[in-house]
């Protein structure tokens, strides 16, 4: 039996899109991802921050997931899925994305021991970048 997880894996993001060709410019042109592969207008795979975006298109069932429906959120105030983006500077990171066409939720917010704020994708899925406060050291 081999170790889990172990060198050679990667983990990906699967987010089922209305349009892929809309999210693929979101993915790319606010967030700076990367775009790897793109298949039959369908699904578009993203590198971003070292981990791979997928964005598909809905589906149905299929032999290996004979009871499963992939679909787009049909609610974006209901949240399943989220992504957090660390950050160093929350304020700068939300202006650059605001000024790529980014709606945030609201303002970076301070709760003290960190800054962040939310927004949407083109389908709704939740995003976060998160600046981390540095906590007091014990003298």
């Amino acid at each position: 039996m081999s170790d889990f997880p172990t060198d050679g894996m990667a983990l990906t993001h699967i987010l089922v899109v209305k349009d892929v060709n809309i999210a693929r410019d979101f993915y790319r042109d606010v967030l700076g991802a990367s775009i790897y592969r793109e298949y039959g207008g369908t699904s578009v795979v993203l590198d971003f921050l070292g981990s791979w975006i997928l964005l598909v298109t809905g589906g149905e069932p299929t032999v290996d997931k004979p009871n499963t429906t992939f679909a787009e959120p049909d609610n974006p105030d209901h949240v399943s899925h989220a992504m957090t983006i660390r950050v160093p500077n929350c304020q700068g990171a939300y202006e650059t994305l605001k000024s790529r066409g980014a709606e945030f939720i609201t303002p970076p917010y301070n709760h003290g021991y960190e800054i962040r704020c939310f927004f949407r994708d083109p389908d709704g899925h939740l995003l976060e970048i998160s600046q981390v406060e540095n906590l007091p050291k014990d003298s």
